[in-house]
């Protein structure tokens, strides 16, 4: 782990950092010990002293996690710590194409909401072969979906025959159409799971608008956190060149 660039001359107390964001002194002490802040420089008397640097780093690792996660952003921090920038920018990356396969989910959930036909009055109970046919599917189809907890039809108590009510069609209707927008069953799963939770397709409608702001929301993030990681990439020392003027790795620290 490379040591901080003390050249401003400013030192800081852990408690500094620590206060700056709400956070504990132990909170500090951790992220040193994980890797996500540069290793700090001891007094004599063996305390800790920071500088702006590592104030760069806790402010990058915090807006990096808003966005990617607690995991990611370690790991991007600790990637950056010990030069591998690379490394560091493919993590971020690839929590972009997640982004983006989210959107794409959101979209599709939306579209397959949209274009279910809403159950006519009186239209009752139906068994696994006319739901089958009325979705274009065979009957060992829904067989798998119900194992993967896409529908959950009950038992009729005299021949053992599936039964499905209104509320198990409107869940076979949304997976048939997510299945031809090229979805895995345990990716509509969550979707089939949003739909029960929320009451029914018309009151999905509120928890789309709530998935629509958090995915927004994540976005900014990843904004901010791309904008505070580039500030501390540019506040660091440039690692130093190996023979073919390729970066070489930090001495570890004594």
């Amino acid at each position: 782990m490379a040591r901080a660039n003390s050249q401003s001359g400013v030192r800081l107390r852990p408690v500094d950092l620590a206060r700056a964001h709400g956070l504990s002194t132990q909170a500090i002490r951790n992220y040193e010990a994980a890797g996500v802040l540069p290793a700090a420089e001891r007094t004599p008397s063996g305390y800790r002293t920071y500088t702006p640097l590592h104030a760069q780093a806790l402010r990058a690792f915090l807006a990096l996690v808003a966005g990617h996660g607690h995991r990611t952003a370690t790991a991007i921090m600790r990637a950056v710590d010990r030069g591998a920038v690379e490394e560091a920018l493919r993590l971020v990356d690839e929590s972009h194409v997640q982004l983006v396969d989210d959107r794409r989910t959101l979209q599709a959930v939306e579209a397959a909401v949209r274009d279910l036909e809403p159950e006519a009055p009186g239209r009752g109970d139906v068994f696994v072969g006319p739901l089958a046919h009325r979705l274009g599917i065979g009957p060992a189809t829904l067989r798998t979906w119900e194992r993967a907890g896409l529908v959950r039809p009950r038992r009729d108590p005299r021949t053992g025959y599936r039964v499905y009510g209104p509320a198990d069609v409107r869940d076979a209707l949304l997976a048939a159409q997510l299945r031809r927008g090229g979805y895995l069953l345990e990716q509509i799963a969550p979707v089939i799971a949003q739909v029960r939770s929320a009451g029914g397709v018309a009151e999905l409608e509120a928890v789309l608008d709530d998935w629509h702001a958090r995915v927004a929301a994540r976005g900014r993030a990843m904004l901010r956190g791309a904008a505070a990681l580039d500030a501390y990439l540019d506040r660091r020392p440039a690692p130093a060149a190996g023979p073919a003027g390729t970066a070489q790795e930090p001495p570890p620290a004594r």
